[in-house]
């Protein structure tokens, strides 16, 4: 039974020796823990960006809805060439076709006009998405006071260390070849 708590105690001396020894490539001196005094946290402002819809009322004009503007002109000269060519004779036909062509064309235009609609105005919603900006701060670490030895020592770290926190403790002579 001595044998087995002494192996025990032997095992843990190992394990708790080897816990102190860095992993990965050789790194003089070794770790050790030290207790943290104050953890400080760190902001930094930053600008956030906030899609918002604005919406707003327009008064828009409209057109007022035409029954094809060329329509009356044209069909008043078509009537007018055909009545003109009818009634005329010889060589005057030619002459009384243009005439009565443009004569329809202007009487179509007259009555195109009168018939005329004015422009019509409606209220119209229009949307759009800007950016609404505001100022925030960022958590960007902690600035860390610990105790070793009793002095004590400043560091920055990306998260909070907790009570404790490990440092690496290097010894190198003062006097010495």
């Amino acid at each position: 039974m001595k044998r087995i708590t002494t192996a025990i105690a032997i095992g843990m001396t190992v394990l708790t020796s080897c816990s102190t020894v860095p992993s990965g490539p050789a790194l003089p001196g070794y770790v050790d823990t030290a207790e943290v005094v104050q953890a400080e946290p760190l902001y930094e402002p930053v600008r956030v960006a906030h899609p918002v819809s604005e919406c707003w009322i327009e008064r828009v004009t409209y057109a007022s809805p035409g029954h094809n503007a060329y329509a009356r002109p044209v069909a008043g000269g078509v009537i007018g060439g055909v009545l003109g060519n009818r009634l005329a004779s010889g060589r005057g036909r030619t002459a009384m076709t243009v005439a009565g062509t443009l004569l329809g064309a202007s009487i179509g235009q007259h009555l195109g006009s009168a018939s005329y609609r004015p422009p019509t105005t409606a209220d119209v919603r229009r949307c759009a998405t800007v950016n609404r900006y505001e100022q925030r701060q960022q958590l960007v670490g902690y600035r860390v006071d610990y105790r070793y030895e009793g002095q004590t020592f400043s560091t920055r770290t990306p998260k909070h260390p907790g009570r404790f926190i490990r440092v690496r403790v290097n010894v190198d002579p003062v006097d010495g070849s």
